[in-house]
């Protein structure tokens, strides 16, 4: 039953991670919109989140974030759409189009599946890493490499961000890979790779 009701909010929550796959799409098309819509989605929460947390509840943007917060956000800022939307933001204002895509990229498949694979087949735990599974680990690897062989149509390229992009999400870094893996997946794009 706790399996059960764990494991729909664990795809509520990846179903909100995963639709930035569809930001690079936007960017591509209305830069500029986009940018000042993520921005505005960015405050608004923000926003909402502080009333939330002194009693005033928002009615859809309440109760979106009491449906999809984890056991350890209860009765706390729940920071993971602001690291999400902080990590898409600074990937699309820092890069130019391709390293962006593939940072953004390997934050919503990568992050997004290793989740919700691990969550769902990944019996056996890595150690050392806060409970992250081998199934989701090679989840986002293969997510990364998939995505990053797409936008820059190499195979090293994305054999070697596949690895950062897995590495990274290995850390137990919480909320904070939202950030961590589209910037540093950019900057390998960007400065290693020349994309």
């Amino acid at each position: 039953m706790q399996y059960a009701y764990d494991l729909r909010k664990e795809l509520f929550r990846k179903s909100i991670h995963l639709c930035t796959v569809f930001v690079p799409f936007f960017l591509d098309k209305f830069y500029y919109l986009t940018l000042i819509l993520l921005s505005f989605v960015l405050i608004v929460y923000i926003i909402s989140e502080f009333l939330r947390m002194s009693g005033k509840q928002i009615p859809l943007l309440s109760s979106i974030t009491m449906a999809a917060a984890r056991k350890r956000d209860e009765n706390r800022f729940v920071l993971g759409p602001v690291t999400l939307c902080g990590g898409v933001l600074l990937t699309a204002l820092l890069f130019p189009p391709v390293p962006a895509k593939i940072g953004i990229y390997a934050l919503a498949l990568g992050d997004g599946l290793a989740s919700l694979v691990g969550k769902i087949w990944g019996k056996k735990k890595i150690p050392f890493t806060g409970g992250k599974s081998y199934a989701g680990s090679l989840a986002c690897f293969a997510a990364v490499f998939v995505s990053a062989w797409f936008c820059s149509s190499s195979v090293t390229t994305a054999l070697v961000l596949a690895f950062a992009g897995m590495s990274i999400e290995l850390l137990p870094l919480k909320d904070f890979d939202n950030i961590l893996i589209p910037v540093l997946l950019a900057v390998l794009c960007r400065f290693v790779f020349n994309l």
